[in-house]
């Protein structure tokens, strides 16, 4: 990777970074040309392959980007010094509403990428990503404590169900170009607050 990508100003460079995300969120990774990232950033494929010396790269690139941009988001938002898993799912939310008004399709991108099946690809994936997805990954860092809710529920059915239903409303939203953030988040609000009495201990006690 050339260092010259990052002394671009940091509109140009996020104008790389989104197109990069948007065209590698539409296709398989195979499928995704450099050519249409390139036009959608508005430079030349040959420039764009003089930032990146190829594809790989440039998507490796997006996936260890998209992390770090996730991860200091949500350590600024203090969102792992809550103890309860509602909470903090919300958090998390609340911040990739927030991260989508600079990367609109970043949530989608690291959802794709998790599931990406490039064989040459996938360890790489795995390392990068896959150590901050999955329900064994996130169970203890999200306060996943089976004491705190009903009886005899399947705590990975639950946060496979919160977490599908959260990234089908990102994705729909974004598909129809309705990203208010204030409305996503008091929609958010509602889903957790739904999921807490439906999950829940105390309320399935009352």
């Amino acid at each position: 990777m050339n260092d010259s990508f990052f002394q671009l100003p940091d509109n140009k460079r996020n104008k790389i970074i989104n197109a990069g995300f948007r065209v590698f969120s539409q296709y398989t990774y195979k499928k995704s040309p450099m050519s249409e990232i390139a036009a959608e950033a508005g430079i030349s494929k040959s420039l764009l392959f003089y930032y990146f010396k190829n594809k790989k790269e440039l998507y490796l690139y997006l996936c260890r980007y998209s992390v770090e941009v996730t991860q200091q988001a949500m350590i600024e938002q203090n969102c792992y010094d809550n103890e309860d898993f509602f909470d903090v799912f919300l958090s998390g939310l609340k911040v990739k509403v927030q991260l989508m008004k600079s990367y609109p399709e970043l949530s989608v991108f690291q959802l794709k990428a998790y599931y990406e099946k490039d064989k040459e690809l996938r360890p790489e994936i795995n390392r990068l990503i896959g150590q901050y997805s999955g329900f064994e990954n996130q169970a203890d860092s999200l306060g996943l404590k089976k004491e705190k809710f009903a009886d005899g529920l399947d705590l990975e059915m639950m946060y496979k169900d919160m977490y599908y239903a959260s990234e089908g409303y990102l994705w729909e939203k974004l598909q129809n170009n309705d990203i208010d953030p204030d409305k996503m988040e008091k929609d958010f609000v509602r889903m957790i607050g739904f999921w807490r009495k439906l999950y829940s201990r105390n309320n399935n006690e009352e």
